[in-house]
């Protein structure tokens, strides 16, 4: 523990209010993704969702966050989820997750820029990154569950942002299961 408080943090009015519309805005950003697709359209791609949820926090490594869920198949044998995950000072991320008995093209994801995730801790975001930190992202042939991450650049425009996230996602819910 520090010796003083940092009064002037404390006191910084106009940092917190930046900070607080900024949720806002990140908020808003994934309501309006959220809504861009159907619960019918994700039950196309994926007969089992569950539909679209948000979530947010504040201690995630001690920085807030908000989670965009769609489809919301969890189950590691079978489930299917596609995430997107806003986290304050780590940038924008796309996680795309298959259980064990669901098959897709490597191929595929590796062209829309995802590397392979480590399924041992599927929804550890701070664990993915810190494994593609170190590994390189080429999928074992005898591995059956996947996750999928790709880190986004978000460009400061949101209606440039949304079409950019609404883009990823149509391109995910092109892809075949096999």
């Amino acid at each position: 523990m520090q010796e003083t408080l940092d009064l002037d943090l404390w006191l910084d009015q106009s940092l917190m209010q930046r900070q607080n519309q900024l949720k806002a805005d990140f908020l808003e950003l994934f309501e309006q993704l959220g809504n861009s697709v159907t619960n019918q359209e994700l039950t196309q791609y994926f007969p089992n969702s569950k539909g679209k949820k948000i979530s947010k926090g504040n201690q995630l490594q001690g920085l807030p966050y908000f989670v965009l869920d769609l489809i919301r198949d969890f189950e590691l044998d079978s489930g299917c989820n596609i995430r997107f995950v806003s986290w304050f000072g780590h940038g924008l991320f796309c996680c795309v997750f298959f259980g064990k008995n669901l098959n897709h093209s490597n191929q595929t994801f590796l062209n829309l820029g995802f590397k392979l995730g480590n399924t041992a801790a599927p929804w550890d975001l701070p664990a993915q990154i810190e494994w593609l930190e170190k590994t390189e992202s080429i999928p074992s042939p005898d591995q059956r569950a996947k996750l999928w991450i790709k880190k986004i650049l978000l460009p400061a425009d949101k209606m440039q942002g949304l079409q950019l996230l609404e883009a990823e996602m149509n391109k995910i819910l092109q892809v075949k299961l096999i």
